[in-house]
């Protein structure tokens, strides 16, 4: 039976100005006092505020994100856990999400960033499996902006430090640049598992009078409403957000992640949540929730940093390396022991009940008593008006004149978004636990499975320019990009995870561009046979109304069956010859080139998924069968910044030389994008067998010339030294940096 809470003396009134200031709307606040039939307290309608959230509620979000594919042969968890689960072969399951950490890293880049990583692998080992790699996708206003190098800066430096601290390498990531970004950047973080399948752990609760059990590190205030921060417009007081960032400890969650894993083995566990967004209040109603029961929470009991936290801090705390266990009643010594010997807390702070009611104690008395339900699974339910905006953003009407071949390479490969990343990525640990075979800077991450011959690979691509133009196409075309990458590599797509980052939802043109986002998501992975088995949505990227550009960014995962077929991007051998394989023609269609020099690229392309399929299909067989020698997918830049790539061999720089042998549009057969298009490297000797392995399946296939000893670049009129195209690559972002002109 339900009992009335009392109020905490000196708490401000719950009424609906107090809703307002939490990010309820007045009738959201209604439908609250006719679920509880009562005026809630001020710690209830905190509790309510942060679960009713867009960033924990998904209201705007959830009708749509049904339509997506999330089952397979290989599926072995899906939505609805803390991270998604695929069998990679011999026993093994891969765990894997990604979750943007995007209003936080604004307001303080570090901590921002480095608790977004902490996030992330809690999500992965509460599900039983050691974490064993990390990427990222991150965007940043351009260089011009006066933020940006203290935010890239911060950012990047809260990765490395997590990431590297804990002990989990960071293989693969993208990083942009542009104005668009200037006042809401993106920080996307990913991380992949493994464990095996019969040992995973699961967040659904069960056993009415099953003691729970709170571990990791004591409660403070830092972090408190982080899940309403992160469903709200930036404004010009942003910066007094500032106490609503988490702070991290990278070395209590290496202890965490070993005392999860160990106690896991226990077999006393029944749940295990992440104390994430929403903290307490989150893990607590939503594990008893999903197994249809309800709990009782000792708030009394709970470690804390201050001593005087109210119960509305305390459940609304977002402290991190935090975990909320459900164990076998009986075995809880047995747990404590496990955490005692790693040095962290573990204390029974309440029991599973029967009630369905989530329910709050604090000396003694009752502080809230809420349906569970309400808070976990029937918060209010949005169709919001969706509607295309009449104005395309990320176009240009430029008549800008084309500039000479020679002097656009030179350029692009001095753009930040096209120059090498190595300044980024040479700050993160790649190689740790010894299983990265391909890290940063490759199309795609390969690591290999320990005591296996399988391998998997990783890749997280996004294209804002694309989607901008058309948010269907684009979200169609990253999916495609991922997985090419990931075929590049020698390795079959198998699940995808997403974060989908947009504007205001309840801005009409937000929303459509959102819906078909997703739709193209769905299509695309439908194609490919990739599952999606986790994601994020981040709403309310946009600051004083101006959004970001939809940025759905797309993580693909890949197995190849042995390791010892993977294939990378660079030249290998003088005399190999050069081959194009395409599912369409390029385009300058939101390119890197067309932004570059302010030159109108037109609209997207149709894009033949069917197509795109049987590429990433080709590309597997032929790495497979031994026969691709080098595999390049051609991305910002086009075709001449990819050769150029191609030839920056860390072991030895060669050169080439190559004739496309028809007469077209300069600029959009050495710089266009748009089609999927890969340059592959094959001994001569194999040309015929690569050619009937990809022109059989209905693909542009053609030879286009050859590897070369001399490090020059030769393509049509173009002869440049690789050595300088190098250099200039490898130096963009460091002289920016620098402030050199």
């Amino acid at each position: 039976m339900s009992e009335r809470p009392v109020s905490i003396a000196g708490e401000p009134k719950a009424d609906v100005e107090q809703a307002r200031a939490f990010g309820l709307t007045p009738d959201e606040y209604r439908k609250i006092e006719q679920i509880i039939g009562r005026t809630p307290t001020y710690t209830e309608l905190g509790v309510f505020s942060v679960m009713w959230s867009e960033h924990c509620s998904y209201k705007s979000s959830r009708r749509h994100l049904r339509m997506l594919p999330s089952k397979s042969e290989l599926v072995v968890q899906g939505p609805g856990e803390n991270a998604g689960a695929i069998d990679v072969g011999d026993g093994w399951a891969a765990v894997f999400k990604i979750e943007s950490h995007n209003h936080p890293s604004f307001v303080e880049p570090y901590q921002g960033a480095a608790t977004g990583v902490g996030g992330i692998l809690r999500d992965i080992f509460t599900m039983g499996a050691r974490p064993v790699a990390s990427m990222n996708s991150l965007k940043f206003g351009s260089f011009e902006h006066p933020r940006t190098r203290y935010l890239l800066g911060g950012v990047v430096g809260g990765i490395g430090g997590y990431g590297n601290c804990v002990g989990v390498p960071t293989v693969a990531g993208e990083v942009m640049f542009d104005a668009a970004y200037n006042a809401n950047i993106l920080v996307n973080a990913f991380c992949l598992g493994l464990v095996r399948k019969t040992e995973m752990m699961s967040a659904r609760a069960r056993g009415v009078g099953n003691p729970v059990l709170y571990v990791g590190s004591a409660t403070g205030r830092d972090g408190i409403h982080g899940a309403s921060m992160a469903s709200a417009e930036f404004d010009k007081e942003s910066e007094a957000k500032r106490p609503a960032v988490q702070v991290g400890d990278p070395f209590t969650e290496k202890l965490l992640i070993e005392a999860c894993l160990e106690a896991g083995k226990t077999g006393a566990i029944v749940a295990i949540q992440d104390m994430g967004a929403a903290g307490l209040t989150s893990s607590s109603s939503e594990m008893p929730s999903h197994g249809g029961l309800g709990i009782e929470l000792d708030l009394d009991q709970v470690p804390l940093r201050e001593a005087n936290l109210t119960p509305y801090e305390i459940l609304l705390s977002e402290s991190q390396e935090r975990m909320l266990i459900v164990a076998e009643r009986g075995r809880e010594a047995e747990l404590q022991a496990v955490f005692e010997k790693w040095d962290l807390h573990a204390v029974v702070i309440g029991r599973i009940t029967d009630d369905q009611r989530w329910r709050a104690r604090w000396h003694g008395q009752v502080v809230a008593d809420i349906p569970i339900g309400a808070l976990a699974d029937d918060a209010p339910l949005y169709d919001r008006p969706a509607a295309p905006p009449k104005i395309q953003p990320f176009t240009s009407t430029s008549a800008t004149k084309h500039p000479a071949t020679a002097k656009a390479l030179r350029a692009l490969l001095d753009s930040p978004n096209v120059a090498s990343k190595k300044w980024v990525y040479r700050q993160y640990d790649s190689i740790v636990q010894s299983n990265t075979v391909l890290g940063p800077g490759s199309d795609a991450a390969v690591l290999r499975i320990k005591n296996s011959r399988r391998a998997m690979a990783l890749k997280v691509d996004s294209n804002p320019r694309a989607c901008a133009l058309d948010p269907y196409l684009g979200a169609v075309g990253v999916v495609c990009e991922a997985a090419r990458n990931v075929a590049c590599a020698g390795a079959r797509p198998v699940g995808i995870t997403n974060c989908l980052n947009y504007g205001n939802p309840e801005r009409p043109e937000v929303m459509w561009q959102f819906i078909r986002g997703v739709e193209g998501l769905r299509d695309a992975s439908i194609a490919f046979g990739a599952p999606v088995v986790s994601g994020n949505v981040s709403f309310y990227n946009e600051t004083e109304g101006h959004a970001i550009p939809p940025t759905p960014t797309i993580a693909v995962l890949g197995v190849m069956i042995d390791v010892a077929s993977h294939v990378t991007q660079h030249f290998k051998n003088a005399g190999d010859a050069i081959a194009l394989v395409r599912t369409g023609k390029p385009s300058l269609a939101a390119s890197e080139y067309s932004a570059l020099f302010g030159i109108d690229g037109g609209q997207l392309g149709a894009i033949d998924l069917a197509r795109e399929a049987a590429l990433v299909e080709g590309l597997v067989e032929g790495s497979e069968l031994g026969l691709i020698r080098s595999a390049h997918d051609i991305a910002e830049g086009g075709l001449t910044v990819a050769l150029a790539e191609a030839c920056f061999n860390p072991r030895a720089i060669l050169g080439a030389e190559v004739e496309l042998g028809r007469a077209g549009n300069a600029a959009v057969d050495f710089f266009g994008e748009g089609a999927s298009t890969v340059i592959l490297s094959i001994a001569p000797g194999d040309v015929a067998r690569v050619e009937k392995l990809l022109a059989g399946r209905g693909l542009e296939f053609a030879v286009v010339g050859k590897v070369i000893a001399d490090p020059r670049l030769k393509l049509g009129s173009l002869d440049e030294d690789v050595s300088e195209l190098q250099r200039i690559y490898e130096d963009a972002i460091p002289r920016r940096l620098r402030g050199d002109d």
